[in-house]
């Protein structure tokens, strides 16, 4: 289980861009952080380098456990969710066939499904296929595999953008369990989260890679 999550240096390059540079953060049990920066600083690029999704140029992601370091790709398969801007679903199934695909995809156990079709307000939308979702249905559905599969870490980009009001409180609700339960979350946003958080600011300074020393 990932007790707490380091970034050390790291830098991350998108084509013939530089991103950022020299970017530490660290997270423990218990705490979310709040990515701050313009569109285009690097926030996105930022968890899928955590995630393992894409390798820094330099720098590194270390996990720690409870008794010590963890080999990051044990952490990853197990430890995470990483729940992108775009929510990943595909349209042609039903709700119910998508968030039961992730539950079993994310090693939920068998109750996972019930308890999040309930928490994130899921039953009328079960039998309706994806592609006829409002955003903020969509976003509720990807939401729901954190409650169905809990994993120690939570990478959120912009985990609020579609909601409305009752729904932002709702996911507060969870973040706050979560949080109290010894995870850890790390979310990219331009409005601020429903729970306490530390800010980490990307500046977004992105200079072409040959000119970078």
């Amino acid at each position: 289980m990932i007790s707490r999550l380091w970034v050390d240096s790291l830098a991350v390059e998108r084509g013939e861009r530089r991103l950022f540079t020299d970017f530490s953060l660290e997270i423990a049990s218990g705490e979310a952080v709040a990515l701050t920066g313009p569109n285009g600083a690097g926030k996105t690029s930022l968890m899928r380098a955590v995630a393992g999704l894409l390798r820094p140029a330099a720098g590194e992601v270390r996990f720690e456990g409870p008794d010590g370091p963890l080999d990051a790709e044990d952490a990853r398969a197990g430890g995470m969710h990483l729940l992108g801007h775009l929510d990943g679903l595909k349209t042609s199934r039903t709700a119910g066939e998508e968030l039961a695909f992730w539950a079993a995809w994310a090693g939920a156990p068998p109750d996972g499904v019930g308890r999040a079709v309930g928490r994130l307000e899921l039953e009328s939308l079960l039998d309706l296929d994806v592609r006829r979702l409002s955003a903020g249905q969509r976003r509720r559905l990807s939401l729901a595999r954190l409650v169905a599969a809990p994993r120690p870490l939570w990478l959120l980009d912009e985990p609020l953008a579609p909601l409305d009001a009752a729904r932002r409180a709702l996911v507060g609700e969870l973040m706050a369990e979560h949080l109290a339960g010894g995870g850890l979350i790390l979310a990219a946003v331009h409005d601020p989260l429903p729970v306490p958080a530390r800010e980490a600011a990307i500046a977004g300074a992105a200079t072409p890679v040959e000119a970078v020393p």
